[in-house]
């Protein structure tokens, strides 16, 4: 998208995951254009990350100008563009320096901000810490835990401004395996969603019994003709249950923000309120571009020091 009458962008916001790069043109505080593509950094070698983004924006890079580009995500990781150094919890979660991407282009100039790393138990995170910085300028003072559906799901516990400590679980990635990958594939496909609510329930209960419940699935399809769409909403209500059933010690007693879109959201948020957890959501995108922008005004904080 543009506006009409518009130059040339002040600065330009990367979100750049395993699966996907996105890019928005920003003059002033309003975005002026936006683009993606799906070439996240799972599918680039460390020479291709200055090519998949020029793909993108070059038509907004004047001759002549320096354009500031500022990302998150993967492509700060060690198979990535640059790796920018984790910082240890407890701590903000954007720290005052990034990291810089080498460029081949004069017009560019890239930053990239830190992930997070937590030492017992060993986790890390990668663009996440973007969008919490994010949720916490958009709602300053807030405190509780912030879950992030997603391939690999966070649970983030937040005190006056900082992470305090999180946890991540391979929900989402295993639930695309187990669709996907393995014997339970041939009887899984649509949505039935009376399935997620009766695999939620067995999920909640007995996380134990997750592996058994698993193989469950598909002696009822042999057996008993479980229906494959009813059949593929359990497996996720299974895998959902018994995350939210292991993060216990981040929901007890505490208020949650499910930070996401769409209906992956809405299933954590189903879940946390079968349990009477005080819950709300919030789009991720409009986190990420907020903390994007809290990134931009640290490293010109920074520029001004060094100029002084």
């Amino acid at each position: 998208m543009s506006a009409p009458g518009t130059d040339s962008p002040d600065w330009i916001a990367v979100d750049w995951g395993t699966s996907h790069l996105r890019v928005w043109a920003i003059a002033g505080d309003t975005v002026i254009r936006a683009g993606q593509s799906d070439q996240g950094m799972g599918k680039l070698g460390p020479s291709e990350f200055e090519g998949a983004l020029l793909a993108l924006v070059a038509e907004w890079l004047p001759e002549g100008k320096v354009t500031p580009v500022l990302c998150a995500g993967m492509v700060g990781s060690r198979q990535g563009w640059v790796e920018a150094p984790y910082r240890a919890v407890p701590c903000t979660p954007l720290g005052e320096t990034l990291a810089r991407a080498p460029t081949r282009d004069a017009r560019l100039q890239v930053h990239v901000v830190s992930g997070l790393k937590q030492a017992r138990p060993a986790d890390v995170m990668r663009g996440e810490e973007t969008q919490i910085a994010g949720y916490l300028a958009l709602n300053p003072g807030w405190d509780g835990v912030i879950c992030l559906p997603g391939t690999h799901s966070k649970w983030v516990h937040l005190s006056a401004g900082e992470v305090v400590s999180f946890q991540t679980f391979l929900t989402g990635e295993a639930f695309a395996l187990l669709s996907e990958h393995s014997v339970l594939r041939h009887g899984l496909s649509g949505w039935d969603a009376a399935g997620f609510t009766v695999g939620l329930a067995q999920g909640l209960e007995r996380p134990e019994r997750l592996l058994a419940r698993l193989f469950t699935l598909r002696a009822e399809g042999l057996l008993d003709g479980l229906s494959p769409a009813l059949a593929r909403a359990r497996l996720s209500g299974l895998l959902i249950g018994a995350e939210i059933a292991s993060a216990k010690p981040y929901w007890l007693g505490q208020t949650v923000t499910v930070l996401g879109a769409g209906a992956l959201s809405q299933l954590y948020v189903q879940a946390l309120e079968t349990l009477s957890v005080p819950v709300t959501s919030h789009p991720a995108d409009d986190t990420t571009l907020a903390g994007l922008k809290l990134a931009r005004k640290r490293l010109l904080q920074q520029e001004k020091l060094c100029a002084n």
